[in-house]
């Protein structure tokens, strides 16, 4: 039986991808299932939805500072800190999001990761969320 094109090639091109691609992607898809829980935000504010979509979050941001952290970390050493500061002020909005859920909250989280997306891929951020600025 043939197998779902659609399904090798996304493998193909997960497998054939540059580190940064690998990154945008990966922050693409976070903000992405934290924008879909925003949209169908439950009465009672926690679901398994939000759940999962802030661990997935947390899980990517966790390896990126791992990432940050290794001293062949190639960034420069301001960034890097800055970075880093950055992934305790997330975990940080993540589980004050789990105590008390808000659909606001969300944009802090989605607008970060964003923002490191267009940075990744050489563009300009949009302004930083008043909360970080």
């Amino acid at each position: 039986m043939l197998k779902n094109p659609h399904r090798i090639y996304q493998q193909n091109k997960v497998n054939t991808a540059s580190g940064k691609g690998i990154e945008i992607a990966v922050l693409e898809t976070a903000s992405a299932r934290l924008r879909a829980c925003q949209g169908s935000w439950p009465a009672e504010g926690f679901n398994r939805e939000l759940d999962e979509a802030l661990r997935f979050n947390q899980r990517l941001w966790d390896v990126l500072q791992t990432d940050w952290s290794q001293p062949s970390c190639k960034l420069p050493e301001k960034l890097r800190a800055d970075l880093l500061s950055l992934s305790v002020f997330v975990r940080r909005t993540t589980f004050d999001i789990m105590a008390k859920p808000a659909r606001e909250k969300l944009d802090v989280l989605i607008g970060i990761n964003e923002n490191l997306s267009k940075g990744l891929r050489g563009q300009a951020p949009r302004e930083p969320h008043p909360a970080l600025g």
